[in-house]
């Protein structure tokens, strides 16, 4: 009943809002607000007035919210005081509680300013997922009731980070997963602007928390932006991205706490007519470094060397959902390989299970795993046909006396596998060797 590339978008019966010029079509707004901008009531009242501010201006405003501050974390914590292995629908049921209380208490915010407003769970919004709690993935939004909401004149708060799968079941879309429900809204609405609100002015070219230096990127692509975030830069959910790109959604990434102009993603290219984007594309090499400390090595060692073998791991890996990045064979001269990967995290204990179930049943020797371990990677349009990047790269981790586990590259991005003791300060160093 509902897809991805085609949304399900339905007009309902109304009226535009007093404030509203009726000759020209208003301008949808569609905000998202993360966990530190709701943090507190505080917090909340102020982003009240930021949204109220755009009716103001005559447009209609659809705002997605997380949960509060560190709202998930605690039920997390209580979830594994009760359980230590929660079953995950109760989970999703657990965590779709958070945003809950962000939309209803945000609602009450601009309620007391004087505007009409209305918060909706994400299905009541529409939103349509797949059927895989904690990961879930948006197959469709139905926007009739938002629609509908919107032209009676109401301002429209939306969870974030929730949906519901064919069966009716409250499913979650993963951490960061509001800003795909943002983006996903924006798209299906066919929004005039998304924009993420946040606790930093945009995207830096590395961590601002643990580089200093980091400079604010006033442009930046899909794609350099979608490897940053893959690969750990916590700027945005890569699936938001994914969709922003697919439907050529202009994202604007900015601080919830002043007015500064933020970060413009979108898709450059020479030749246009904005000279800005002319000068972005055309000194583009390192754009940013992002470091994933998130992550954990597991390692199958002595695996029969026969055809069909990889596929069988990584099939059953698949089948539960665990999603694999970095992967390493090691050939032997004994007819048995070393098979490596990474995972999240979060993912540790079900991989390591597939792990060990498959080391049995081909005949391997054993099967390890290693958290100490960080993903640390250069990204930027073209940098890998660009050897000078990464020899300075390689010289960087060399002066600091730091190992190199495993390396991945791909068009725009170098990444290497590091202690993560170590991880921190090889960053820092990097921004300083390419002059960032």
């Amino acid at each position: 009943m509902f897809s991805m590339p085609e949304f399900t978008v339905n007009q309902s019966e109304g009226s535009l809002p007093e404030r509203i010029n009726p000759v020209q079509k208003p301008v949808l707004v569609v905000q998202k607000y993360g966990g530190t901008s709701v943090g507190n009531v505080d917090k909340i009242k102020r982003v009240a007035k930021r949204v109220t501010s755009e009716i103001d201006e005559g447009h209609r405003v659809v705002v997605v919210v997380s949960a509060m501050g560190d709202r998930t974390d605690e039920l997390v914590a209580m979830a594994h005081q009760i359980n230590v292995h929660p079953p995950s629908r109760e989970m999703d049921v657990l965590l779709s509680t958070g945003e809950q209380v962000s939309i209803a208490l945000l609602a009450m915010a601009i309620q007391r300013l004087g505007y009409d407003v209305i918060s909706l769970t994400g299905a009541q919004s529409g939103i349509h997922t797949s059927d895989v709690h904690k990961k879930a993935r948006i197959e469709g939004i139905d926007t009739t009731r938002v629609e509908r909401e919107l032209k009676h004149g109401r301002i429209v708060i939306v969870a974030g980070f929730q949906g519901v799968d064919e069966a009716g079941e409250i499913t979650t879309l993963g951490r960061g997963g509001s800003d795909t429900s943002a983006v996903a809204l924006a798209a299906a609405l066919s929004a005039d602007k998304c924009e993420i609100y946040t606790d930093v002015d945009g995207v830096f070219n590395a961590d601002p928390r643990i580089v200093p230096k980091a400079k604010k990127l006033d442009y930046v692509s899909y794609q350099e932006v979608l490897e940053m975030a893959s690969l750990g830069a916590g700027v945005l959910h890569p699936r938001s991205v994914e969709l922003a790109e697919k439907y050529n959604l202009p994202l604007v990434v900015r601080s919830s706490y002043n007015d500064r102009k933020g970060t413009l993603i979108k898709n450059f290219k020479t030749g246009s007519n904005d000279l800005k984007e002319d000068i972005y594309m055309e000194k583009v090499l390192v754009r940013g470094i992002a470091l994933d400390e998130n992550i954990a090595k597991i390692s199958i060692l002595e695996v029969p060397d026969k055809p069909g073998i990889a596929f069988r791991l990584f099939s059953a890996l698949a089948k539960e959902n665990i999603h694999v990045d970095m992967i390493v064979q090691n050939v032997n001269r004994t007819a048995v390989n070393d098979i490596s990967f990474t995972v999240n995290v979060d993912e540790l204990q079900e991989a390591v299970a597939v792990s060990q179930k498959f080391s049995f049943e081909v005949g391997a020797q054993k099967v390890e795993f290693d958290q100490g371990v960080a993903k640390l990677s250069v990204v930027g349009t073209g940098i890998v046909a660009n050897a000078e990047i990464a020899s300075k790269f390689f010289e960087a981790l060399f002066e600091m006396g730091i190992n190199i586990l495993t390396i991945s590259t791909s068009e725009i991005k170098i990444s290497c596998l590091i202690d993560k003791a170590r991880a921190k300060d090889a960053m820092v160093h990097i921004h300083e060797k390419f002059e960032l």
